[in-house]
């Protein structure tokens, strides 16, 4: 036999493309294969484990089917492409994330794909619950808040809240920022499986959460409600709201759920209860809706059974791995405090170390302005000594100048005591003198009185003469040889000579008068000029007092 006999005929293939919620994988499958075949293909180069949550989804002609296990891929209505694209997703939801998701990847998986529902609206969360849960998302995915490395903007690439909330609120990109890292920064020490639980927490609690809906009828003419179907049961909703359901069957109140067509019928548990009947849009739909019954309820069943004996190890390790997860990041918290404290201490050393170097530096330079000072003191000494000794004999100087002054200065106030006293005796002289004038204006003005007077009799006396010489002596000329009449003549010119002699008289008197009064004008302007001279001496003696108090 050839060797080429020995080797097995290869079998034929078709390559899938899976399609996860963050990652692509491509495998080869067999024309024989069966959905599970491909599907356990799947859970393996995943590593998960609990298989029964998940399916792989496909869309053909514009409506999602799941693939079905017993059946064969290609026997399937698939599309016809090349790889042919399927998408691993949840397909059934759990009623207690905390208590059901067991494994780590089970649990990001679930995380990944409720955190897009959420972004994409398929599931209905208020602004205030979409602000924390992208908190939690952040902490997954950053871990803890550093302020120095996640600076502002750090979330700028980062999609976190749905389209309606950011068009709901006119705030910027940087509040809602800021708001979401206000809740991320007090997350701390949250590691990221237990971030991304707690947002499972908080989002299985929403009334969109984990529900499949579909159109129905309660007539074949008319589309007027949705039916839902959940891992609690099935419930009816109005077109409108999908927050509220209208009316619901618990699984464990269903007794049977069957089609036929397009006809979808409940019944209750409860025989006398009415039977529910509704109509879909396609047989498809009613068959996709019965799929999901089937197995949603299985599960609802399972949970209230007792484990099996794969659960129960699934779960054991489960609580191994979170115990040993557990205590690996408490090691790392402390090991990371200790670094924290070892990264505090060391900066406190260098701050310590910079500040002894700084005090060092200091105290040089202290050093050198203190030599400096004292240089400068020394220089200043030197000098202050200098000025003193100067000081000294400008004291000295100043002491003469003071006693020179103060004898200036009795100097001073003696001539001025005498230039006063002087003072007053010119003023009584030029008192007196003015009185004096006064008494001799009017004894002139007598005198002159008097002198007027004696001019006028002596004019009367003249005339009086003349007119009796006139009249007793008229040939007194033709006749000169001396006669009896010369005694009178002669008694005449005895009077006649008493009236010139009394004439002399008057005007020695009336010169005497007017040199005494040319004596007092010169007298009086003497005074004046000695007056003046006196308050020049004065000016200049008052000058001398300013200046020497000055000087003082």
């Amino acid at each position: 036999m050839s060797i080429r006999g020995l080797k097995k005929k290869q079998p034929k293939t078709f390559k899938v493309k899976i399609i996860t919620v963050d990652a692509e994988m491509e495998f080869s499958c067999e024309m024989k294969w069966k959905g599970k075949d491909l599907f356990d293909l799947v859970c393996r180069a995943l590593g998960l484990r609990e298989t029964w949550f998940f399916g792989l989804q496909y869309t053909i002609k514009g409506m999602c089917t799941w693939l079905k296990m017993d059946k064969k891929v290609l026997d399937q209505e698939i599309p016809k492409e090349d790889p042919i694209s399927f998408h691993f997703l949840a397909k059934f939801y759990p009623e207690k994330v905390e208590e059901e998701l067991l494994q780590e990847i089970t649990q990001h998986l679930f995380f990944l794909q409720v955190k897009k529902q959420i972004l994409d609206e398929e599931i209905y969360c208020s602004p205030e619950a979409t602000v924390l849960l992208a908190s939690y998302a952040v902490q997954a995915k950053y871990g803890d808040y550093d302020p120095n490395f996640h600076e502002p903007g750090f979330l700028a690439h980062d999609e976190l809240l749905p389209k309606r909330v950011l068009r709901q609120y006119q705030l910027t990109a940087e509040m809602w920022e800021e708001k979401i890292t206000a809740w991320y920064a007090e997350h701390r020490g949250i590691a990221r499986d237990e971030a991304e639980m707690n947002y499972l927490k908080i989002a299985q609690d929403l009334e969109m959460y984990g529900v499949n809906y579909f159109p129905i009828a309660q007539n074949k003419n008319h589309t007027d409600l949705l039916l839902g179907v959940d891992a609690k049961g099935i419930h009816i909703y109005s077109i409108n709201n999908r927050f509220s359901p209208n009316k619901s069957f618990e699984w464990s109140a269903i007794r049977n759920i069957s089609y036929s067509e397009k006809e979808l019928t409940i019944k209750p548990l409860d025989k006398k209860a009415e039977v529910f009947k509704f109509f879909s849009s396609q047989l498809k739909v009613n068959k996709l809706i019965l799929q999901l019954c089937i197995g949603n309820h299985d599960l609802f069943m399972r949970r209230r059974k007792v484990d099996s004996i794969e659960i129960q190890q699934m779960k054991a390790q489960a609580r191994e791995e979170k115990a040993r997860k557990k205590m690996e990041n408490q090691r790392l918290a402390r090991e990371k405090q200790l670094r924290e404290e070892a990264e505090r201490a060391k900066d406190e050393l260098e701050r310590r170390l910079f500040q002894l170097e700084d005090e060092a530096r200091q105290a040089n330079e202290a050093l050198l302005r203190s030599q400096e000072a004292a240089e400068l003191l020394a220089e200043k000494a030197q000098i202050a000594e200098e000025e003193a000794k100067l000081l000294a004999q400008n004291a000295a100087e100043a002491e003469q100048e003071r006693q020179r002054l103060e004898i200036t200065a009795l100097k001073t106030k003696e001539e001025k005591r005498l230039m006063e006293q002087k003072m007053r005796e010119a003023e009584l002289i030029a008192v007196k003198l003015v009185k004096e004038s006064d008494r001799r204006a009017k004894e002139a003005e007598h005198l002159k009185q008097d002198l007027h007077e004696a001019r006028e009799a002596e004019r009367k006396a003249k005339q009086k003469l003349l007119d009796i010489t006139r009249l007793n002596y008229p040939h007194m000329v033709k006749y000169p040889q001396y006669s009896p009449a010369d005694t009178r003549d002669a008694n005449f010119d005895k009077g006649s000579l008493k009236l010139d002699l009394k004439d002399i008289d008057l005007k020695r008197l009336s010169f005497e008068i007017e040199r005494e009064r040319l004596d007092y004008l010169e007298k009086s302007r003497k005074f004046e000029d000695r007056l003046k001279e006196l308050k020049s001496e004065i000016h200049a003696l008052k000058l001398e007092e300013k200046q020497s108090g000055l000087h003082s």
